[in-house]
């Protein structure tokens, strides 16, 4: 059997464009910033692009066609600003990028926009609430990172631990660091009772947390439990773009 090809909207012609039906399209949201001592500030950009790049084979293999926007590569990053060469954009600029996108789309038959966030500072539910009363389509998101099991992990981690680490090395192994060279991801506990709690909430401010940018230990990481999650991820974003595809917006639920 043939694999079907990607449908990356980069990567294609205006022909291959203009001749298909896009009623899905979906956009990874990713960031540039400090990944630890062994993955590139990239993690979150490449990661998103290539889960979306398999979610538009896989769909294309179920007969619907999902086309891959290019990936966000700027995130909030508002807390990291003292690491050098970190690119912040602030949430309200996300929110004209994400109008004018969505504009861009509603002329040409594209009904539902799945944002594919791969970045944790990307808080995208505002976003979304603001653009709903004027949104022209389905607007949804994705945290591609919570999509498959964590079990597949000894201990997933929260940033450039093992999960991310894992699934870089099976998605582009060329850009991960030698193990000698890995941080442990150790971190520094809130000073706030409630922080620590869990009902309390403020930033964190990334230096005072972490000496080597990373939040988990990365070291139990291997390519073929990052090729697992992975997989386990896009067969579930799968199936909600088809269902997104196939989805009546005035019929959006249904009894229990």
């Amino acid at each position: 059997m043939t694999t079907s090809p990607a449908r990356e909207l980069e990567q294609m012609p205006w022909p291959a464009v203009r001749d298909g039906s896009w009623s899905v399209a979906i956009m990874p949201w990713g960031a540039t910033e400090a990944h630890n001592t062994h993955l590139p500030y990239g993690t979150d950009t490449i990661l998103g692009r290539e889960v979306a790049r398999r979610v538009t084979v896989a769909c294309a293999e179920r007969d619907v066609q999902v086309l891959a926007l290019p990936a966000m590569p700027f995130g909030v990053n508002t807390t990291q600003l003292d690491l050098p060469m970190t690119l912040n954009v602030m949430p309200s600029t996300q929110l004209h990028v994400l109008r004018d996108i969505m504009r861009s789309l509603a002329p040409h038959g594209v009904r539902a926009l799945v944002l594919l966030n791969a970045h944790g500072g990307n808080e995208l539910r505002a976003l979304v609430r603001e653009l709903h009363p004027e949104a022209p389509m389905l607007l949804s998101i994705v945290n591609w990172w919570q999509a498959g099991d964590h079990a597949v992990f000894t201990d997933a981690g929260d940033h450039a631990g093992e999960l991310e680490t894992a699934a870089m090395l099976h998605v582009a192994p060329h850009l991960v660091m030698p193990p000698e060279t890995w941080g442990d991801g150790a971190t520094r506990v809130s000073a706030f009772d409630g922080v620590r709690q869990g009902w309390a909430w403020l930033p964190r401010r990334w230096t005072q947390v972490t000496r080597d940018t990373g939040v988990g230990d990365p070291r139990a990481a291997t390519a073929e439990r990052g090729a697992v999650f992975v997989a386990q991820a896009v067969e579930r974003i799968t199936e909600f773009c088809v269902q997104m595809a196939q989805a009546n917006p005035d019929e959006l639920y249904q009894d229990r």
